[in-house]
């Protein structure tokens, strides 16, 4: 069953205006991270869109994407409780079907023709469950992402069967609980960002949400932890890698790696190529 439906979290703190942020795309036209990111989606096959936004921000977002108003639809969160509680907030747009969910201060770059959307798509379809996208990861960069421990599927490359999630454990923690094997000294499956699941998961957030205090944040983590010993979840390795706009010259990361996938490569290298000379013999002079 094709999957038509997803969500896009932008109502964080931390994610406000990050979406909005210009880039240009791989045709070298000029548009905001989260057109790109909705581009992607419906060349995919998603038919509709739930952006969960600040109330405070619908505005800003309803201006710079007006030509989506035809696939999105504006979801509000009017508190900031937290990324779980903002995913709960979807729960009537998805009604009873497995979704799309992705963060909207990520982009994605992916090693192949089909995009990132799509082959997360594909392996959900075909494997008729729960699928979250992982990338494997440092363990100095654990801090900022959801964590998988898992066993990988015999005769499957890059597709495991999750046993449980926490959310950015410290080292210790990880070389304890999230040991994978087959991959590298100090790497651990952490989440890209990109997810399907299925309404499950509304109702494990529901049970969440009531055992916390009113004012507690609502994380997505637990939920998906929990998920794993209800029903199959799987994560999967996409052939792509994740450019998070957050990060320390993110959103510089993310256009070089737009640029070197897409039509003006040559250019974009003769462009690096130039200020390594320029910056090298601005060293020289100063040696």
């Amino acid at each position: 069953m094709s999957i038509r439906k997803a969500l896009i979290t932008a109502a964080g703190p931390s994610q406000r205006r990050l979406p909005l942020q210009a880039l240009t795309d791989r045709n070298g036209e000029s548009k905001a991270a989260l057109a790109i990111i909705l581009d992607e989606m419906l060349s995919a096959g998603i038919e509709q869109v739930g952006l969960i936004v600040s109330p405070a921000d619908r505005a800003a977002y309803e201006s710079v994407l007006a030509a989506y108003v035809k696939s999105l639809v504006f979801i509000e969160q009017a508190t900031p409780g937290g990324y779980g509680h903002a995913v709960y907030c979807g729960r009537e747009f998805v009604g009873g079907e497995k979704f799309l969910l992705q963060v909207s201060d990520h982009l994605y770059v992916s090693n192949q023709e089909k995009s990132c959307t799509r082959q997360l798509l594909d392996v959900a379809e075909a494997e008729g469950c729960a699928v979250s996208a992982v990338q494997a990861t440092h363990e100095s960069q654990l801090r900022f992402f959801g964590t998988v421990a898992g066993s990988l599927r015999a005769g499957r490359p890059g597709l495991y069967q999750i046993d449980n999630v926490i959310e950015k454990p410290t080292p210790t923690v990880a070389e304890q609980q999230c040991v994978v094997p087959g991959l590298r000294s100090g790497h651990y499956l952490c989440f890209f960002g990109m997810h399907v699941l299925t309404p499950t998961v509304f109702t494990l957030l529901a049970e969440d949400k009531a055992a916390l205090a009113p004012e507690a944040k609502l994380g997505l983590s637990p939920a998906l932890a929990r998920l794993a010993t209800r029903e199959s979840y799987l994560a999967a390795e996409l052939a792509g890698r994740r450019s998070d706009l957050e990060a320390q010259f993110g959103v510089l990361r993310a256009q070089i790696a737009l640029g070197l996938n897409g039509s003006a490569r040559t250019e974009v290298l003769a462009l690096l190529a130039e200020e390594l000379a320029v910056d090298a013999s601005k060293t020289a002079v100063r040696r």
